[in-house]
């Protein structure tokens, strides 16, 4: 069966962006008969709060896009992401790094716009550091990961020369990104994943991941880019457009049909209900180039 997923991390409302996203992935997944499961992304307990989770599932269900089965939340898996990582670590393919760059977005869904930055394996072969705590970067070889996108074809990355070494644990202990978001899509039996174009420079990462724990990999189906008129991606800075406002300008249809005519699944912004556009859900509609609002 295919089984889709939408997996917000809950720092903040959110925004017309993420329901786009929520919305492709939701048709994605139905379209085929296939299952949509959330996951409540809350890696970093500095910033993830309960009430924005409580919010984005209330938000999700006006929208009409329901779950299937119980969401799962990151902050009760630590044990999970424990196992997997010693997995790792014994077979001496990690190290610990005490440089500060890259784990600042560490617990975050890396974005390449922001500028990423390729680790050139400072930390790799130094001596143990007693009393040190450094963050836990994965080795990575110097060869290429070959995957087809579902959306935007073929792709070729070089682990080492274009990614490097890349951070599986933050120096305060909390697990990063590109660990657990492939241990927990195993785990769930997550068959794809629909999510924007910023990310396709993580789904390498994320396959190697998957081939290092015997995992089985996912279909990865990106999706262009929701821009303000700079040309930026939205994001929970731009408030205008959360949905604290948009649930006072207009209704769930309404929202539904906007997203849908960005998203070349209708001809006009009329409006329509998530289920009525299942039956003419194709990926081939869908834009490759950014949406400018």
């Amino acid at each position: 069966m295919i089984k889709g997923r939408f997996a917000p991390s809950p720092t903040g409302r959110m925004h017309l962006g993420n329901l786009y996203c929520a919305l492709l992935s939701w048709l994605s997944a139905k379209s085929k008969g296939g299952e949509w499961l959330l996951r409540i992304e809350d890696l970093d307990p500095a910033r993830s709060r309960k009430e924005y989770a409580d919010l984005l599932m209330e938000d999700l269900v006006w929208l009409g896009l329901e779950w299937d089965g119980e969401p799962v939340w990151q902050s009760q898996r630590s044990d999970i992401y424990e196992h997997y990582f010693r997995q790792l670590q014994q077979r001496g393919l990690t190290y610990p790094c005490y440089c500060t760059r890259a784990d600042l977005l560490a617990t975050q869904a890396p974005h390449e716009s922001d500028g990423r930055v390729v680790y050139a394996g400072t930390c790799r072969h130094l001596p143990p550091q007693p009393g040190r705590r450094g963050a836990i970067r994965l080795i990575v070889p110097d060869r290429d990961i070959l995957f087809t996108d579902g959306h935007y074809g073929d792709f070729a990355v070089n682990l080492a020369h274009q990614v490097g070494d890349f951070v599986i644990r933050r120096k305060d202990g909390a697990w990063a990104y590109q660990l657990a978001v492939v241990i927990d899509d195993a785990l769930m039996g997550v068959t794809e994943i629909v999510r924007g174009r910023d990310l396709l420079l993580s789904s390498p990462q994320q396959l190697y991941v998957a081939e290092l724990l015997g995992f089985p990999p996912s279909q990865f189906i990106h999706l262009p880019l929701l821009c303000n008129r700079a040309g930026q991606r939205l994001s929970k800075r731009d408030e205008s457009l959360d949905m604290a406002h948009l649930r006072q300008c207009c209704n769930a249809r309404q929202l539904v049909g906007r997203l849908a005519f960005l998203a070349g699944l209708a001809p006009a912004p009329d409006a329509i209900g998530a289920k009525d556009l299942l039956s003419g859900f194709s990926w081939q509609r869908v834009p490759s180039e950014d949406i400018i609002l």
